[in-house]
C-alpha cells in the first residue's frame, strides 16, 4: 500500500526523534542502528544513514523537522506537559506539538529535560539513584556467595511476561519516567495460577520442586500479596532481585532478546498463530540455549559488582 505524504513525514521525524533520543543517551550510531524498533528497519535505514544523523547532531543541528523554524525560543509549560503525558503515555510528540502549539523539537526537548524516555513495550533503566546501586552490588554479592553451593544454578526457575503484537512491524511507544513501567501490567491473579501450572508440571517430570529458587522482577503482579502467598504456598524461595534491574533478569538479557530477534517482521492473524509460533520457537531451542541463559547470572552478579552497581550495558 503506498503512503501518504503526510505518513511519510511521520515515519521520518519519529525515526530522527529515536536517532536523536539514542544519541542523547549516549550512543554510538552502529548501536543506535541495532537497536531501531523494526518498523524502520523495514525501510531499509542504513548505517551510513544512521552516522549522517549523529555527525548532525554532534555539530548542533539537532532540528528533527524538515524545515527548521524560525524566531524566539518557544516557551511551554512542563508542569502542564508533565500531566499530559503522565495522564497518556501513549501521546506521539506531534499531538503534543498541537496541542501546545509549538514544535516537534520544542516538546522533544522539554520531555528529555522532564527526564521521561520514549520505551518500547518495556522498562529500560535512564539512570540509577546511589541507592540503587548499592542494593545492587548487596544482591549481586550475596547470590555471588549462593551460587557456590552444588545445585544452585540448576535449581533456578524464572519468570516473566512478553507481549507480542499481531503485527511485530510496529512497536507502539510510550513516555516515561525512570522507574515508571509501561501499561498494561497482567494481573497478579492470573500469574499466580501460571505459577501452579509450572509446579504442577515439573512434578508430572518427576522434579523435586521444594528447591525451586524463583527469579521475578518486581513488577506488581510478582510483589502482589496474592503471589507472595502462591510462592509460600508452593514451596518456593524467591531469590532477591534488586529494583530497576531487568540486565539482571534472564528472560530480558537472553530469552526476549533472541525471541525478539525472531519476531521481526512477523505478522499474526488470531492468538492461535500467535501459540504456535511461540510453541515451535521454544521447541527449536536447544537445552544449551536455556542454560546458558541462566548460567550467565554469575558472570553478570560479578560485573555488576565490578562496575560498583552500575547498569549492565549489552
Amino acid at each position: 500500500m503506498r503512503k501518504t505524504f503526510r505518513e511519510m513525514s511521520d515515519q521520518k521525524f519519529r525515526l530522527r526523534a529515536f536517532l536523536w533520543h539514542e544519541f542523547k543517551e549516549g550512543k554510538t550510531a552502529a548501536e543506535a542502528h541495532r537497536s531501531l524498533p523494526p518498523v524502520f528497519v523495514e525501510n531499509a535505514l542504513s548505517k551510513s544513514q544512521c552516522r549522517r544523523c549523529f555527525h548532525r547532531f554532534r555539530s548542533g543541528e539537532e532540528s528533527l523537522e524538515d524545515d527548521e523554524r524560525s524566531g524566539r525560543p518557544e516557551i511551554i509549560d512542563n508542569d502542564a506537559l508533565r500531566q499530559a503525558v503522565e495522564l497518556d503515555p501513549c501521546l506521539t510528540t506531534r499531538s503534543l506539538s498541537e496541542q501546545f502549539n509549538c514544535s516537534h523539537m520544542t516538546i522533544l526537548r522539554h520531555l528529555h529535560a522532564l527526564g521521561k524516555s520514549v520505551r518500547c513495550g518495556k522498562w529500560v533503566p535512564h539512570e540509577l539513584s546511589e541507592a540503587n546501586k548499592k542494593k545492587r552490588v548487596e544482591v549481586a554479592n550475596d547470590l555471588l556467595r549462593r551460587s557456590k553451593n552444588r545445585g544452585f544454578f540448576h535449581s533456578i526457575l524464572t519468570s516473566d511476561e512478553k507481549w507480542i503484537q499481531y503485527d511485530c512491524s510496529e512497536r507502539k511507544h510510550q513516555w516515561l519516567s525512570p522507574g515508571d513501567t509501561p501499561k498494561p501490567t497482567p494481573k497478579p491473579d492470573i500469574h499466580g495460577k501460571k505459577l501452579d501450572r509450572v509446579d504442577l508440571a515439573l512434578k508430572q517430570q518427576g522434579v523435586d520442586t521444594s528447591t525451586t529458587l524463583l527469579i521475578h522482577d518486581n513488577a506488581r503482579p510478582h510483589t502482589a500479596k496474592i503471589t507472595q502467598k502462591k510462592t509460600l504456598e508452593l514451596g518456593w524461595e524467591v531469590l532477591q532481585h534488586p529494583p530497576y534491574s531487568p540486565d539482571l533478569a534472564p528472560s530480558d538479557y537472553h530469552l526476549f532478546r533472541s525471541m525478539q530477534h525472531h519476531l521481526a517482521e512477523k505478522k499474526f492473524k488470531s492468538d492461535e498463530e500467535v501459540k504456535i509460533w511461540v510453541t515451535n520457537y521454544f521447541e527449536s531451542q536447544p537445552a544449551e540455549f536455556f542454560k546458558k541463559g541462566i548460567e550467565s547470572l554469575r558472570m553478570r552478579w560479578q560485573m555488576v559488582v565490578d562496575n560498583d552497581g552500575e547498569y549492565l550495558l549489552d
